[in-house]
């Protein structure tokens, strides 16, 4: 990767429940006008607070540009209703949408639902990449153009646009097709954390944002590479994904010097990497490891979201641009624009000459 290639940044708005969408609309709007490429919300069956998809839903109108990508649970839901959710989203945000595929694997959220138990991680990443697969498929069955809301002839759709996708897993089959048009990103942006495990090859395979997580430039590199090498092993161009750090991000006292390096900061729970330091020394990092071709951006979580991601917009992003190594406006109004993919083709018109 060369130093000239575009920096993505984006931010996790989540962290103690909220129950006032206020607070995620102004977070959002903060990242908003930083240019950031998208927010992400977390959400989990093993927590209490709202629905991240709804809540994304709401602030959807009170936002113009940025990307709006919340946590969506794999484990325990249908994936016709995750599909027709992540399309709806699509299409309230004018193509600004994404999800962030997750599992469920504690017995204590699979009684939640009652209907099985707990399944080991590598049989719910399995599960949760054929869902990735189908919501691709059923995003497809309609084909561009296919409604025609024809009044004087009382056709509302062209039949031949429409396709049952006929889909069989290995735990559930859908046939389709969907109930929502395609949506106006054709694909909502798919984003998958695959710095380790189980979750390696869904993203390699299925997602257009693969998170890592790395210590070291050189890390993020290996590990950045190994991602596109799995992808292109799929079939994929390793070019149509994009490879960001997980970095959560403590900038709590904005004069103190960073950890001499990721390493030594103190563990989190989900084994993500740690910075604590000051606003200007977190824009270094970006910048350092930006240019040393070892990833595509980065993902921050802010330990404190209403003081950290101020700090991060006003102070690393603005640092950042003001070095001309950020942009300081968007170029286009879809998520896949601001990361520089392209619109799905559809499979169903190229495979009948209709693309």
């Amino acid at each position: 990767m060369s130093a000239t290639t575009a920096l993505h940044l984006a931010a996790e708005i989540g962290g103690p429940p909220q129950y006032d969408a206020r607070h995620y609309v102004e977070l959002a709007r903060l990242a908003e006008r930083g240019a950031l490429d998208f927010v992400t919300l977390g959400d989990s069956f093993a927590r209490p607070g709202l629905d991240a998809l709804a809540v994304l839903s709401r602030v959807a109108p009170a936002t113009r540009r940025i990307g709006l990508v919340p946590t969506v649970t794999t484990t325990h839901t249908e994936p016709f209703h995750v599909s027709s959710a992540v399309a709806t989203l699509d299409w309230v945000s004018r193509g600004r949408a994404g999800w962030n595929a997750e599992v469920s694997t504690t017995e204590a959220e699979a009684r939640l639902f009652g209907r099985r138990s707990a399944e080991p991680a590598a049989e719910l990443w399995r599960e949760a990449g054929e869902t990735a697969d189908v919501s691709a498929r059923l995003w497809d069955s309609w084909e561009d153009g296919a409604e025609i809301r024809d009044v004087a002839t009382g056709r509302f759709i062209d039949r031949d646009k429409l396709h049952h996708v006929d889909f069989e897993g290995a735990t559930f089959t859908v046939r389709g097709p969907a109930i929502v048009p395609r949506p106006p990103q054709g694909h909502p942006v798919t984003v998958i954390d695959g710095t380790g495990g189980p979750s390696q090859e869904a993203a390699a395979r299925h997602a257009d944002v693969v998170l890592v997580r790395a210590t070291a430039p050189e890390q993020a590199a290996g590990i950045r590479a190994d991602v596109r090498r799995r992808a292109a092993a799929y079939g994929r161009h390793p070019d149509s994904l994009r490879v960001l750090v997980a970095l959560t991000v403590d900038l709590g006292d904005a004069e103190t010097a960073p950890e001499p390096g990721l390493e030594s900061g103190p563990p989190l729970a989900a084994g993500g990497s740690y910075y604590r330091g000051g606003p200007v020394d977190l824009a270094e990092l970006i910048a350092r490891w930006h240019r040393a071709g070892a990833v595509d951006g980065f993902h921050l979580t802010p330990i404190t979201p209403e003081r950290d991601l101020e700090r991060i917009v006003n102070g690393t992003v603005a640092l950042l641009q003001h070095r001309s190594l950020f942009r300081t406006f968007y170029p286009g109004g879809t998520l896949r624009e601001h990361l520089g993919l392209a619109r799905p083709e559809n499979r169903y018109a190229l495979a009948e000459g209709r693309a």
